[in-house]
């Protein structure tokens, strides 16, 4: 039998939905009142408003206290008075924000103090080495309790009675868990391995970034790695790995590469991976349970919760050493399941949101959407950033659906992230999903001028290049014989020529700019759909171009880890829980691929190498980037640098056409996809093969000329 129950919906205001109750009022109000237990207080009812045939709404005169034990009584019937909807109020946020109080478990030496936040609830205990403790209700609905001893490494957990009910509740704040997150354990960081000299990199400016993005155990897990740790935090610490044939693996590739940033798919612990058997379960990250905990199935000791402590921070020492950032894919945006979120038993109905008719929102796809706009959800936000900037010295955040989030919450995390002495990367996607927040208010791509220092993926610069996302069989430049040729001078000037362009992100410092991510399928994949008359050749010579386009382009480049040597996922658009034998790099393949790798390694190294591929206004784009009169559809253009002036072409056909260079004089072919006998061009006149993207440079002299602006043929 469903339970009679009252619900507090605003702070003067009581709902019962149930067509027996309702019939115990008949609008006589003689002996109907609130009872306060614990004060003995009666609070009268003012009116009875009939919502409906089964509902009705009581009005009070005075304040609704909450955090008590309250019942509704009418005659002889007594109705236990629970909060649901007030959390979601205004007042609510205005009078329980705590937004200064350290909350979790803070351990030292001589004693702990445990800090929870739930203002609903009746009762708070902390269970600890078998011992139950009651903590102290303080002000703004914060529990707090010192417990003097020494608790480093013990485990924990609360009970919590909120709405009637006792439920074990881990805590939201955890730094470390359990195997499979029984439990949260308490740690003294400063017991922690405090790395040596683990500064970050340093980098000029964010534009200088080329992004790699890294699953953790995708790394390692082939055999052929030569990694020992496979599959770990470990594995992608150890420095020079090789396969049986002696080419770089691991950590050593990466920095061969060249990339300045490796962004890794979240380390924070998740759900659907037994952490103790992890072989029998893969998962990208994206299921989030605790998200200040390293995940334990990427340790080598799972079962020892300090252990992934360390084991992070020697992965991040690590590849710090070898000189690269390193970005955290975070999942602010959803919960694994909302009903066994410790954020839902703490606090019934207030971190996540909800439609005007109670039912909950869905944005996300998953079930639910985290409210990041509410006080201490927020508050729970800028602690994980400040804490995983403090403790584990990363380089950047990467938001999955950060359209999702709210812009209030990603200036504040900006605001954080401009106190460290070294840059941080920001960077999100900006999708505009159905979830229940003003549009104004989301911070989406259409919003990117609220947020100037935040980098969105650039989902126009990848449709315009492979096709339509959606759209399996949809053609763009680089596989559609030059479709979409108009689009390219706003494409890779970073939307500095803005010709009838309708995309959104107009700033050249906060493009990212790819055709590749762990999301849908990879670029080889796509191109056997989009092109499956063509043979492999073919298809790597249109991959080679979009590659190139995107170090290429103004904005920062983002490379997912195998695209350099054509990963493939064997046509699976969404591997999330495939398994190894789709997802992990193929070492092998790495081997059988070094002329294109070495292809992409040279245009990093160009990039690196010349800031005119990297500027960060648009006038200095608009003075130094040309459009260059070429044959149909083939796309020209002229960087003009300092002391060298380059000339890029990018041919999308299967045919040769022949060039005329800006000016003449010695051009040094400096990169390009197609091997060639001839290094330098004597004059002006030149050809691209089928299928080529060549970068020209030449060395400025006082006779060069300036370079017309021609706009491409009709396309």
């Amino acid at each position: 039998m469903k339970k009679q129950v009252a619900w507090i919906d605003n702070i003067r205001t009581l709902t019962i939905s149930d067509k027996h109750i309702r019939s115990l009022f008949n609008n006589d109000m003689k002996e109907l009142y609130l009872f306060w237990e614990a004060e003995n207080k009666v609070f009268t009812i003012k009116q009875i408003r009939n919502i409906n045939e089964s509902t009705v709404q009581l009005d009070l005169a005075e304040e609704i206290p909450l955090g008590e034990e309250l019942f509704l009584h009418c005659g002889e019937t007594e109705i236990p008075v629970y909060p649901r909807a007030i959390v979601r109020t205004e007042w609510f946020d205005k009078h329980y924000a705590a937004i200064d109080q350290p909350l979790g478990a803070i351990c030292g030496p001589v004693s702990t103090v445990f800090s929870v936040w739930a203002p609903t609830a009746t009762s708070v205990k902390v269970i600890l080495n078998k011992d139950t403790h009651l903590l102290n209700k303080l002000d703004k609905g914060v529990w707090k309790l010192e417990l003097k001893g020494d608790w480093h490494g013990q485990p924990y957990e609360y009970e919590v009675t909120v709405n009637g009910t006792n439920e074990r509740v881990n805590d939201p704040y955890a730094k470390a868990m359990l195997a499979n997150s029984k439990k949260a354990v308490v740690v003294d960081f400063s017991r922690t391995e405090q790395p040596i000299n683990n500064k970050r990199p340093t980098i000029q400016q964010l534009q200088d970034a080329i992004i790699y993005e890294l699953h953790i155990r995708d790394a390692t897990i082939d055999q052929e790695s030569g990694v020992q740790n496979r599959g770990k935090f470990l594995g992608l610490a150890e420095i020079g790995t090789i396969t049986q044939n002696g080419f770089s693996t691991g950590l050593s590739y990466l920095k061969e590469l060249g990339c300045t940033h490796v962004q890794l798919l979240p380390v924070n612990d998740f759900a659907r991976v037994d952490e103790l058997h992890p072989d029998d379960a893969y998962n990208w990250g994206y299921d989030p349970l605790f998200f200040q905990t390293p995940e334990g199935s990427y340790s080598v000791l799972p079962d020892r919760p300090i252990a992934r402590i360390n084991e992070l921070k020697a992965m991040i020492q690590a590849i710090h050493q070898e000189g690269i950032a390193v970005i955290l894919d975070v999942v602010f945006n959803h919960v694994f399941v909302l009903e066994e979120s410790p954020f839902e038993q703490l606090v019934p109905g207030y971190y996540f949101r909800y439609h005007p008719d109670g039912s909950l929102s869905n944005g996300t796809g998953v079930g639910n959407d985290i409210a990041s706009e509410r006080s201490m959800v927020r508050k729970f936000i800028l602690d994980t950033i400040d804490f995983m900037l403090s403790e584990y010295q990363v380089d950047g955040f990467r938001f999955d659906l950060m359209g999702v989030m709210d812009i209030e919450t990603m200036q504040q995390i900006e605001k954080r992230c401009q106190e460290e002495e070294t840059l941080v990367m920001l960077l999100g996607e900006g999708w505009d999903l159905p979830t229940a927040l003003d549009s104004s208010l989301k911070a989406t791509s259409n919003n990117a001028n609220q947020l100037k220092g935040i980098r969105f993926f650039n989902d126009y610069f990848r449709d315009s290049l492979k096709g339509n996302l959606f759209e399996q069989q949809d053609n763009g430049y680089i596989n559609g014989a030059g479709r979409f040729l108009e689009r390219m001078p706003h494409l890779l000037s970073g939307a500095a020529l803005d010709a009838n362009n309708h995309a959104s992100i107009s700033d050249v410092n906060q493009t990212i700019n790819y055709v590749e991510c762990h999301d849908n399928h990879t670029l080889w994949d796509r191109l056997r759909l989009t092109n499956p008359d063509l043979d492999d050749h073919a298809r790597k010579k249109m991959h080679q171009l979009a590659t190139g386009i995107t170090l290429l382009s103004q904005g920062v480049p983002f490379i997912h880890a195998g695209q350099e040597w054509y990963r493939s996922k064997q046509g699976d658009e969404n591997s999330y829980i495939s398994g190894d034998s789709i997802n992990m790099l193929d070492w092998k393949k790495r081997e059988q691929e070094q002329e294109n790798i070495a292809f992409v390694k040279a245009l990093i190294a160009l990039r690196k190498r010349y800031s005119v591929f990297r500027m960060t206004s648009q006038r200095e784009i608009q003075q130094r980037f040309h459009v260059l009169e070429a044959p149909y559809p083939v796309f020209g253009f002229t960087l003009l640098g300092d002391k060298e002036d380059f000339s890029i072409y990018i041919n999308p056909t299967r045919e040769k056409f022949d060039l005329q260079l800006p000016s003449s004089g010695k051009w040094k072919r400096a990169v390009s996809n197609i091997a060639s006998e001839k290094d330098d061009i004597i004059g002006e006149f030149t050809s691209i093969h089928a299928y080529e993207i060549i970068v020209f440079q030449k060395t400025r002299n006082r006779t060069t000329k300036e370079v017309a602006v021609v706009l491409p043929s009709n396309a």
